[in-house]
């Protein structure tokens, strides 16, 4: 019975250690981040940071995860099934588009870059944890639509990519090198995606 109670306080501090972590590898990178700082933020001791994720590397893949659960309800295959497909492809490229603009996330994926040149082990725990774990829920979500006859796709890793790389273009470069985002030629670029995945994916009836 004990444990029951206890159960609530323990998801409550970690929503707050991911929420203070979030905040701390946003603003200055992983490298400068420090699990005592992250406590102290969080309301709570070093060795319950400790106890829920092992350590700073467990910490920072828990909070990339976190970010990536932000985009996962434009997957749910239960609330997507009712509208168009053409759709359900505009709204996930406008709601991807809109999650990589941020200023934060920009600045993140920038310290992360740097730091992986001095630790490549971050790299590939941002990869494992971020873009890489989004890509198999994409694909995921591409295979109920292949079982439901409304696209034919072979490699659903490669369209998965293919999607998400027409959707950002030049754009992607552009955020990290400080041009003006253009609103109008970005949801161009995502109608186009769409028009060109249909036309090579769609099945024709």
């Amino acid at each position: 019975m004990n444990s029951r109670i206890g159960r609530p306080a323990d998801a409550a501090k970690r929503e707050a250690i991911i929420a203070a972590a979030s905040r701390m590898f946003f603003e200055v990178g992983f490298a400068a981040t420090a699990i005592e700082q992250v406590a102290s933020k969080a309301g709570v001791s070093k060795v319950t940071v400790y106890n829920h994720f092992g350590d700073k590397r467990g910490l920072f893949k828990a909070t990339v995860e976190h970010e990536c659960e932000k985009m996962r309800d434009y997957f749910d295959l239960d609330v997507s099934e009712g509208k168009d497909l053409s759709l359900r492809l505009r709204e996930l490229g406008e709601a991807m588009t809109a999650f990589l603009a941020r200023p934060e996330m920009t600045r993140f994926e920038l310290r992360i870059a740097a730091e992986t040149e001095h630790e490549p082990e971050i790299g590939r725990s941002f990869l494992q944890a971020g873009p890489y774990n989004m890509r198999q829920t994409f694909a995921g979500w591409l295979a109920n639509e292949v079982e439901c006859g409304r696209l034919e796709i072979d490699d659903l890793y490669l369209a998965a990519e293919q999607f998400v790389s027409m959707c950002k273009g030049f754009a992607d470069l552009e955020r990290r090198f400080g041009a003006v985002m253009d609103a109008q030629r970005n949801q161009e670029r995502i109608d186009g995606a769409v028009h060109v995945f249909l036309k090579t994916y769609g099945r024709s009836e």
